[in-house]
């Protein structure tokens, strides 16, 4: 059977990044795009339940769906409803236009379409492009297919998706990395007020500066590199279990997790949006 190949992004639907993306896939298997109708940028893994999700063909492409929610609700209408008798093989989403190095995957929507598709055991990537002004997505759709078919043929580890961010004129070569650490130096909130006498702000920051040493995706892109990381949903931090542990919260007694409880999967209640009808 031929592979299915689920395209989201962050940047809406028209955006000629996802275009290339999946125009990129093409050659590897059926293709499906579910993306939103608007720009979701930085919107990290939001997911919509207290809103009715639409959704609607793509200038009457076959298998293209807009949807009015975020990347998440994209790859999750496209797992479990539009694409539920037979879920794809391989969730890719992007090309984002511009980075998503360091810390800034944790904001990011392209990442989260991903991470979504990660939720449910399917292998996923995150593409970003990084640069500024015209976008040539040549070379990183050219990874995005390479890289694609190779884990189409042996697949990700258990609880791993990747992110990858390709320099605007890297020349080709790559790095599996560590995430590093993007700064926004200089933090800046600009405050405003509307012609009503209403205030508002514009929040940024003035100046980016990357941290975190060798061998991390930020090191990378500054020595013209495609960056690589690997990433889990689990968001534990092994290395400090054994040391909270090793501490007594006053009138309290810490005991192991499920200890008498034995592990397994057990039902705990259900998502609000499921739960509403529209009456």
């Amino acid at each position: 059977m031929m592979f299915r190949i689920l395209c989201t992004n962050d940047d809406g639907i028209h955006r000629a990044g996802l275009h290339a993306l999946a125009g990129a896939m093409a050659s590897l298997g059926e293709v499906w795009v579910v993306a939103p109708d608007r720009e979701r940028s930085g919107i990290s893994q939001a997911i919509t339940l207290d809103l009715p999700l639409r959704y609607r063909t793509y200038q009457g492409q076959e298998r293209w769906y807009q949807v009015s929610g975020t990347p998440t609700d994209c790859t999750y209408l496209a797992i479990h409803h539009l694409m539920a008798d037979h879920p794809p093989d391989l969730v890719v989403s992007g090309i984002n236009h511009g980075s998503n190095l360091g810390n800034d995957a944790h904001y990011s929507g392209t990442v989260a379409g991903a991470r979504e598709g990660l939720a449910n055991g399917i292998p996923a990537i995150a593409f970003s492009l990084v640069g500024f002004g015209d976008f040539d997505f040549t070379l990183a759709a050219q990874f995005a297919r390479g890289l694609a078919q190779q884990v189409l043929a042996d697949g990700l580890p258990p609880g791993v998706m990747l992110n990858v961010n390709v320099p605007q004129e890297s020349e080709g070569a790559y790095a599996v990395c560590t995430q590093g650490h993007r700064a926004y130096e200089g933090v800046r909130i600009s405050d405003r007020r509307d012609p009503r006498g209403r205030p508002y702000v514009w929040i940024g920051g003035t100046e980016v500066v990357h941290r975190g040493g060798d061998h991390t995706d930020t090191a990378a892109h500054d020595a013209g590199l495609i960056s690589v990381v690997p990433m889990t949903y689990d968001l534990t931090a092994q290395g400090a279990l054994e040391e909270i542990r090793g501490r007594q919260i006053t009138g309290f007694e810490r005991q192991e997790a499920l200890a008498q409880h034995g592990g397994g999967a057990r039902s705990v209640g259900f998502l609000r949006g499921a739960e509403q009808s529209d009456e």
